[in-house]
């Protein structure tokens, strides 16, 4: 027991050395950490980055792959109004529209009642009426990769609906002037948009569709 007594002893005579010498109460071994490393502490908590809903720094999730820039290699897709040849198009994907805004996609004019044609193989999905495309088809192809957008239709055929399979060169509607187009100048709007991974057919990244359209393309 006398060898509890004397190791007491010593640490009350050191704890008194420690506070006699300026240790402001604490022991060595609870000392608060030197300016430098207070200061690293707070950086490294405030440093930007992803933050989860409780505010802490979470991993960032890996970047979604970038999309290539065509849909397909090799031939084109078929040309989507009937009776329309490559060298009737004009490249319009750069052209301006209400002021800053550009056009992205291809107007190509065809009397009232033109057929309207799918240009490849896939599956209608979304039938649309808007106020600047009017009736309007959104097709995704198989892969889900990428859609094709046909605007300002007079009519849709008939039988139609959302979720149905369509062919290449299977009309999917009839040219008209719906939306915003100008009834005295009948087009077809056609675009071509690469989906994001959550496939949701009013968002993508427009892709010019004139290289597409403008190579030859199979029977």
């Amino acid at each position: 027991m006398r060898w509890l007594i004397v190791l007491a002893l010593l640490l009350l005579l050191a704890n008194a050395g420690w506070w006699l010498l300026g240790g402001e109460g604490r022991m060595p071994w609870q000392r608060s950490p030197a300016p430098g490393e207070a200061r690293a502490t707070a950086q490294a908590a405030d440093a930007p980055g992803p933050r989860r809903h409780d505010g802490r720094a979470t991993v960032p999730a890996t970047p979604a792959p970038v999309p290539a820039t065509t849909p397909a290699a090799g031939p084109g897709l078929l040309l989507p109004v009937q009776g329309v040849t490559p060298a009737q198009l004009s490249d319009t994907f750069g052209d301006a529209r209400d002021g800053e805004r550009r056009h992205e996609a291809l107007d190509i004019m065809a009397p009232a009642g033109t057929p309207v044609l799918a240009v490849a193989d896939g599956h209608v999905e979304k039938l649309f009426d808007s106020e600047r495309g009017g009736l309007t088809v959104y097709q995704f192809e198989p892969t889900g990769r990428w859609c094709y957008y046909y605007a300002h239709l007079q009519a849709y055929a008939p039988g139609l609906a959302e979720g149905a399979e369509v062919k290449r060169g299977q009309v999917l509607g009839y040219v008209g002037s719906t939306g915003n187009a100008d009834p005295s100048a009948p087009h077809l709007h056609f675009a071509v948009f690469a989906l994001g991974p959550e496939r949701q057919w009013w968002v993508g990244t427009p892709v010019n569709p004139y290289p597409l359209l403008a190579r030859p393309a199979p029977p």
